[in-house]
This record gives structure tokens, sequence and C-alpha cells, in this order.
């Protein structure tokens, strides 16, 4: 009976489907576990074979989780809003939703066809209104609240108010804006109720304010800095301006410290931890106050070496700093209104990461050092960013390399004083910026103090005279939560007289309207000023025509929408209870699930998505609506499958100088091989080009030399579906009549002497655009779900990068076809109920102990290699024994589960085996019995004898000496010695 894996695959993931196999229950005796995946953006290219690799791992563990007898969540869904979408509706004229919903139907089935144990009853849509309903309702408690710095946690904006009318805010030790008006409680109360609202939209944890964003004018958008690469939006790579809108932000700020802590008791890689570490960026050090001459302004700075104050040479401000037009010169404007506008184009991530370019412009202003009452230059420079800190640093190039190089390279210019060195230290040739070794000079009353001794008396100091304090400071920023763009949740908002209102709960969601085009409005408005019907009527209760809006009850909504990190920093609550039609989910679901014990996903969301997560679940607890402080006890990253990518050789050259006709040859890579003599081929136009081209003009003689084009000697990808992905050999009929490449379907090839040509082959990321990309349908199809599954985990560990290579697969395929022979032979299930030898019982126990430590260790391709041998090793001693192939089957159920459920079933049991008991170790099978021990005559091995463990030395050697093979070996000699070392050697000498 042969393994047709189509059949099998097909048949039990048909009866996952209709029995609910995988369904988690809410109200269960069993301890639970939630094991999730970082939800996919289904975009239109659906899967490759990289992205199911942390789908399969997870699926494993649930599998196994749910065999340990755990209620196992394992859920799915999709975010589904995003940028993608939308610009494809953009070049289609197509609704983002036809495109989404027609995406995840082919993800969907992707993800069916390799055998994932989801609960698909569970799945959300962050895109779809019962999901983001509840979206909108989370961004309503958060406008709806403040944080206290005395407790240490969000609360309701009415206790703030409370507070207000009672004291007023003098006592209010809150997370605000900054520059708070003070104000008595007989003022609050006086106030009107618009002015009451502007002051507590200072406190909120979601606020309107002018802020600096990326902003992407071919997009139409504001980008986060993630969305940026190499200074360009990942989308499209257009470029990116720094531009002030009026945004909603959150004030993620108020958790940094928090977020932080919170780092200590969870279960993520140290890697992974100081990514966020980093992002959150804690500084201690003090605030600093320096007032400008002739202007009634201060310029606040915050620095992490207040003890070097003395050494100030010069300031330098942020271009997009507050001041800079306030305080420049009118010599000056021109060239700071140039170097404003340049820096502008130019993203924060770029100018971070530039720390060779110098440049900046003086102001023309002067500060006045808070002691010494000196004039200090004001410059501006693209290395201080608005956004950390107070946006102006105090620079102080004798203990600072940057601040060094600046003062040097713009030394001599009007505006740049010498460098003052406060340090006990040579800086002739660089800063000194260490912390210790050194004293302070020239710093009046810091003179002869260290780093800590001086950093706590200039604090004194400075609070003395009102021009400082101690402060930390962090590098998290509140994040901007506007985005320009139509396919996003709505926010529940309308506006009066210019102040956000929000929508009552009832009443959401709040639903996108229809508009004719998905651009911007020929005014700049986000597209959603293209809509009609989209205005708020307070009487009503309902979206009305905008037309309306003059009326005393109707009012405009926000045009803005949310961005995609919105639904997907809270969508593993909604899976605990995604059917709840009142509420995010249940109290009761909450309190049972609590958090997730398992979270796989890419590296890639270090710092913006699980940074959000985390704020949003700790915001969420404060408020009493989730039940733990974090959301994702343990993270796993996986690593990436690489693609194997092909390349052909071209090499092009003008036939015709007259009408500049191209000619086109391809080498194939063995000739180029042998004519670099084995070296590495390069494409630049240099020295061994050249010898590489000469070499094959001078073999192969098609080629005059004169007519060579050194610079248009290149690799080419090639689609996959044009080689053989085992031999690499290029159908070259089949690459000319590919619509890729009808440019080169005149194009000569140069092969091999046997008339092939062979692709050069090289690993790289798997992606559309290299032409490497592998669809794991035709894995599955091919070689079956279960082969892909093994596969997979076989590569490599998995939080490793690892290539992928068609041509290793069959050796998995290979392995599933000797384990079904384990069960049946050609008439069909041979099983016998015969007790198993020791052997048999070895080799199961081995497997059991190896594969349950391999899944507690997420070591699972080691587990793929224990599989192997034990197959092997039963194969050898023809086991067909029920009670070694039963648990066989359990334990190959998490990696290879349609296979294992057709051997359960054939042995003669109901049902799914997927919550069959998985196997125990026991250690008495594998407690050796006897020993193999190698017999050697003057320290040469001659031949073994298997004997029992428990046998004397005097023993050993009665046996010895009476076999035969001694006997032979002796030749009527008596050995000099016999040394037995009873368990480890049995020597005969002399």
């Amino acid at each position: 009976m042969k393994y047709f894996h189509n059949e099998i695959e097909a048949k039990w993931q048909q009866y996952w489907a209709e029995n609910g196999t995988f369904k988690a229950s809410n109200n269960s005796d069993k301890p639970k576990y939630y094991v999730l995946d970082m939800f996919p953006y289904p975009s239109g290219a659906g899967l490759h074979v990289g992205h199911p690799l942390g789908y399969i791992a997870s699926d494993i563990v649930a599998r196994f989780k749910r065999h340990q007898g755990f209620n196992v969540l394992h859920p799915q869904g999709y975010d589904s809003f995003g940028l993608p979408a939308e610009q494809y509706a953009i070049q289609t004229g197509q609704h983002p939703e036809k495109t989404t919903r027609e995406n995840i139907a082919r993800y969907r089935e992707q993800l069916d066809k390799i055998g994932f144990s989801f609960d698909w009853s569970r799945e959300v849509r962050t895109s779809n209104p019962d999901y983001y309903k509840h979206t909108q309702w989370i961004f309503i408690q958060l406008f709806e609240s403040w944080y206290n710095n005395d407790t240490n946690q969000a609360e309701a904006i009415a206790t703030l108010i409370e507070k207000f009318e009672k004291e007023g805010n003098v006592n209010v030790n809150a997370v605000c804006d900054e520059n708070i008006v003070s104000f008595t409680a007989a003022e609050w109360n006086s106030f009107s109720s618009e002015q009451q609202q502007k002051i507590l939209l200072q406190y909120r944890l979601t606020y309107l304010a002018e802020t600096e964003v990326n902003w992407c004018p071919a997009l139409g958008t504001v980008l986060a800095n993630d969305e940026i690469v190499n200074g360009v939006s990942e989308r499209g790579g257009h470029q990116v301006i720094r531009k002030k809108m009026t945004q909603w932000s959150m004030r993620i700020s108020a958790y940094a410290e928090r977020l932080l802590q919170g780092l200590e008791t969870i279960d993520w890689t140290e890697s992974l931890k100081e990514s966020q570490r980093n992002w959150i960026g804690k500084s201690v050090g003090a605030m600093v106050s320096f007032n400008v001459n002739n202007h009634d302004a201060k310029i606040d700075v915050f620095t992490t070496r207040p003890d070097t104050i003395f050494g100030v040479t010069f300031m330098t401000l942020a271009p997009e700093h507050e001041l800079v037009a306030q305080i420049t010169t009118p010599e000056q404007k021109a060239a700071v209104e140039a170097y404003v506008e340049a820096t502008a184009k130019r993203s924060e991530r770029e100018r971070m990461a530039d720390v060779k370019t110098i440049s900046g412009v003086f102001t023309g202003a002067y500060a006045e050092h808070p002691f010494t009452k000196e004039p200090i230059p004001v410059w501006i420079g693209d290395y201080v960013l608005a956004g950390y800190g107070t946006g102006a640093v105090m620079a102080v190039p004798c203990g600072d390399e940057r601040d060094y190089a600046f003062a040097n390279f713009f030394k001599g210019t009007h505006g740049m004083p010498e460098i003052k060195n406060i340090f006990n230290q040579d800086i002739s040739e660089a800063a000194f910026g260490e912390k210790g070794g050194f004293e302070l000079v020239d710093s009046d009353f810091l003179n002869g103090l260290d780093y800590k001794s001086g950093t706590k008396k200039v604090i004194e100091e400075l609070e003395k005279i009102g021009a400082g304090k101690a402060k930390v400071n962090y590098r998290l920023r509140d994040a901007v939560f506007s985005r320009q763009r139509y396919w996003g949740e709505p926010f529940p908002v309308y506006y009066v007289n210019g102040l956000p209102q929000m929508i009552d709960k009832k009443h959401l969601p709040i639903v996108l309207p229809e508009v004719e085009k998905y651009l911007p409005t020929e005014d700049g408005q986000p597209p959603l000023g293209n809509a009609t019907v989209w205005a708020w009527d307070t009487e009503k209760n309902t979206v009305v025509s905008n037309e309306l809006i003059d009326n005393e009850t109707v009012f405009p909504l926000e045009l803005n929408t949310m961005p995609g990190w919105a639904g997907s920093s809270w969508y593993w609550m909604r899976y605990m209870d995604a059917q709840n039609e009142n509420e995010f989910a249940s109290e009761e679901a909450l309190k049972y699930w609590e958090n997730v014990d398992l979270y796989i996903g890419g590296s890639e969301h270090a710092t913006g998505h699980l940074l959000y997560s985390r704020f949003w679940n700790k915001f969420l607890k404060d408020r009493g609506f989730a039940p733990t402080e974090e959301p994702f006890k343990k993270l796993i990253n996986q690593g990436m499958i690489l693609g194997m990518s092909a390349f052909i050789y071209r090499w092009e050259y003008i036939v015709n100088s007259e009408d500049k006709k191209k000619k086109v040859i391809f080498f194939s890579k063995n000739i180029i091989d042998k004519a670099v003599k084995e070296k590495a081929f390069i494409t630049d136009s240099n020295q061994q080009s050249k010898d590489v081209l000469e070499s094959l003009v001078k073999t192969h003689g098609r080629i005059k030399q004169s007519e060579a084009n050194w610079n248009n000697f290149t690799p080419i990808h090639v689609d996959l579906s044009c080689i053989n992905d085992i031999t690499n050999e290029l159908d070259i009929e089949k690459f000319k009549a590919h619509p890729l490449y009808s440019d080169y379907k005149d194009a000569e090839f140069i092969c091999n002497e046997d008339g092939k040509y062979i692709v050069g082959r090289e690993v790289e990321k798997m992606s559309k655009s290299k032409y490497n990309v592998v669809n794991p349908d035709d894995i599955c199809n091919e070689y079956g779900a279960d082969t892909l599954r093994l596969y997979e985990m076989f590569l490599g560990p998995l939080e490793q990068a690892k290539p992928w290579n068609t041509a290793g697969i069959t050796g998995v395929y290979g392995f599933l076809k000797k384990l079904w022979r384990l069960y049946f032979d050609d008439n069909g299930l041979n099983i016998t109920n015969d007790e198993p030898t020791a052997d048999m019982y070895k080799s199961l126990h081995k497997t059991i102990k190896k594969v349950t430590e391999d899944i507690e260790n997420f070591s699972f391709n080691t587990s793929v290699s224990q599989f192997m041998i034990c197959v092997n090793e039963l194969s050898q001693q023809k086991c067909h024994h029920r009670a070694i192939l039963e648990p066989l089957a359990v334990l190959v159920s998490p990696y290879a589960p349609h296979i294992a459920e057709e051997l359960w079933c054939a042995l003669g049991h109901e049902g799914s085996i997927a919550t069959v008991a998985f196997p125990k170790f026991e250690e008495k099978y594998l407690v050796e019995s006897e020993k193999e021990y190698p017999v050697s005559f003057n320290g040469k091995m001659r031949f073994t004898i298997k004997l029992p463990l428990d046998l004397t030395a005097a023993q050993i050697e009665e046996i010895v000496m009476a076999d035969e093979r001694t006997q032979n070996q002796l030749q009527g000699r008596t050995p000099n010695k016999v040394i037995i070392v009873p368990g480890k050697i049995i020597n005969l000498v002399g």
C-alpha cells in the first residue's frame, strides 16, 4: 500500500475543519496555553516558503501542548489595513476592501494546505468594522485618560477634573505638555467649557499637537520611522521630508520607565531587549537653561554631563527648533533658511546614521552662560534632532567627539571661538570623552572635582540660581498617531469649534465612507476629504452629508485615519473572545487566558509593534481592562529562509556604431569560472573584469577585441522556472519564451562543451524582484505539506537564517515513505501485537526523550534528525510492533500531522490523534545491560565481543580466552598480561 500524500492531507484537513478539532474553549479545567504568531499582512503575492517558518514552529508547540493535556489557543488573523492595499487601489481604481478580501482568501487557502492547527472560529481582520469598532473604543479610553505620576499609572480624566475643581493644577504631578500655565480651583471653575477642553488636551494620553513628522509627498501621507529605509519610503522608494503638521499623538513617553522595567520580567532574547532599551534611551543628567542675549527667550538643554558646563564653547539647535526663526539675525537669515529647507529633505533616521558629514550654520545669536555670563554663539546643525531631548545641545568640544569635529570644521569662521579645555588631559588630537581619570580645571567652583562630585555640585548650584535641575530623560518620543490615508481605522472624532469630541461607544463603529478616489484632495486634505457623506449629526447620532455641516447639530469628522499599528497593538486580546459584540473581550475570557505564553515573529518588529503593544497592554491594565502588565511572556524571533537565486552572465556590445545596434551574449558559469581560474566573478569595470573578458574573447573567438564594452558584463537574475533546480541547467528555449526576458530572444548563449548552459547560484533574501521565490503550493502538491513542514524545520535552528534548496527536500520525502513502510506493506497494514525487543524500546524511548526536550527548547531541527535515525533503526529491526508504532505516530504528529492522523486511524483508533497523550520517556529502556567490547592484541583491535555489564574482570577474561578468535590470534602462545577494565577495554599483551 503506497503513501499518497495528496489524498491523506486533503482528507484530514477536511476532517479538522468539519469537526472543529482545534477549537479552544474559554471554560476548561485544563491548564491554558496561548501560542501566537505575529499575524500577516495579506499581500497579493501570497505566501512563499519563507513565510510559514514561524507558523510551523508555533504549530508544533501548539500540537505538542494539546498532547500534553493543555487547552491550547492557537489563533490566526490578518493585519489587513495598510498602505500597500491603498497604493494598489490608487493604481487600479479597485476598492482596497476588495483586493484585501481576495488576498486574504489566497492566504487562507495556502495556510490550510500546510495543515496548521489554527482555531479559525476566532479569526480577526483589523479592517473589519466589527473589529475596529473596538480599536476606536480603545482610542476613546486613551483620550479619556491622563497619567498620574504619583500613582504611576493612567487614570480616568474625570479624576483629573475633580482635582482641578478642588485645588487647581499646582499640585498635579502628571505627564503633560511643556509650559503648562498654573491655575487655581476658582480659576478653573470660572473657565469656559472651551478653555477647559483646551487645558485637558494638554494632559490626555492621546492629544492633538503640532508635531514634526516624516511627510512623503509622493504617497501623500505621514510615515513612521520604521516605514523609512535609507532616507526614502519603504513603499516605492519616495523622498521623505520633515514637516510640521497638527496630528494626533500618543503619550507613550509616559510609560518609558515601565517599558524599561517590564523587560526584566519577560522571557525574550537579550538582543531584542537591548533593541528596546536603546530605543527607549534612558539618560540621567540635568536640564540647564541659557538665556538668549537681546531676546526674551531661553534655550533649555538636557545634558548627561552637567559637570562640563564650563567647557561650553558654542550651542547647537536642531534646524526645526522653534527659536531658530526668532533669534536668527538678518545677516544670517538667508543662510539659515536655506539650511533649514535642505535639512527638511532628510529623515531623522538618515541624520542619526550620518556621522561623517559635518554641516551647520551660525544663527548670529548668542546665549548667556548661566555662571560666567559669557556670550556663547548659537548654531544650527542637522545632527541635533528636534524630537530628542529639547532639540538643543550645549557643545563641549573638549569632551565630545562630534562637538570637537564640528568646532574644528568651522574653526576660524565667524561665530566659532577657540575650544575651551576643562580637563587636566591633552585634547590637541581628540576630545577626552571619559567619565573617569580626570580632574576638572578652569571650571570655577568645580576645579579639582571628578565626574560624580562635579555633577552633584553643579546641579546644586544650578538649582540655587534657578538655571537648572536634575533630570531623567528618554529618547522615546510620543508616537504620532495620524495618517493621511484612506485605508485605515477612522477616528471616532468630530470637531466643534476646532476642538475634538468623542463619539459615544454605543454608536461605534464609525465606518469608512465611500470615496471616488484614494488620493489627497486638491487642497491637500487627506483622502477622506473626498468623501461627500462624512459629517456627524449629534442629534441623530449618525454620519450624514457634508452639505449639512452648517446646521447647528452637524459637525465635521476627522479626516485622518489611524496608523497600521493601531489594530495590531491589541489583537491578541480579541482572539480571547473574538465573537463578543459588546466588548473587545469579556472579563472572564481575559482572566482565563491572561496573556500570550509563546509569541513567534520577525525581529523587524523589535522597536515598532512590540513597543506599541506593550504600551497599550499596560494602559489597558491601568484602566482595569486587561489582567496583566505584559502581553507576551516568551518571544522568539524566527530567522529568514533565504532564496537560492539563479544568474546568467550577460556581455553586451555594440555591433554597428552607426545605428548603435547591440548584441547580447550569455556565457555559461562554468566558462566564466574557467576564465578567471576559479576566482570569484566581478561585475565592476575594473582590471580583473577586463582580464576575464579578454580571456573569454580569446577562448571563444566570437567577438572582436575592439568591440568589447567592458561596463556591460553583468549577471542577470533568472526566474527559477527557467532552470533545473538540481542540475542548475538553463532551459534556453523556455528562457527566451518567458515574458520577462523578451529583450533577449535573439541573444546568443555560449554553453559548455556538452551543450549545456549552467547558471550561477547565490543565496539572497527571498523576493519577487530576485525571481527566487518558491511557492509552498508547489511543494505541497509534489511532496506534501508534511514534507514541507519537516523540511523547513530540518534546515537549521529556528532563529538562524538558512538557504532554501529544493533539491534537499527529496530526502525528507523519502523519510516519510520509509516511516509509512513501518506500518504498511504491499498488502496493506502490517502490524503485530508481539512484545517488542529491547532494541526497539531503546530506539523509541531515545526518540521520546530527544523530541520532548527539543520541543521544550525550540530546537526543532534536531528532532527531525532523530526521527530519521529512529525510523532507520526500526526498519533494520524489522519492527511492525503496535507497542512501538502507536507512540511513534503520536511523536511524529506535531511535525507531520497528516500522516500521523492516517497512521493512527489505520491502527484502529477513532477520531483525531490531536489530543492523544504524548508518550512519556522511561529511563529503564536506555539502561545498558550489555557492552560491546573491542578486543585488542598489543593495542590493536582485532574483533568485538558483546558481554553482560555485570561480569567481573575474571569472568570476562575466562570468556575471552575461551573464544575461538582469541585462540587464532595467539596461535598457542600465552599472553604476558591481560588488561581488563569492566565496561571499557580488553587488551592482551605479549
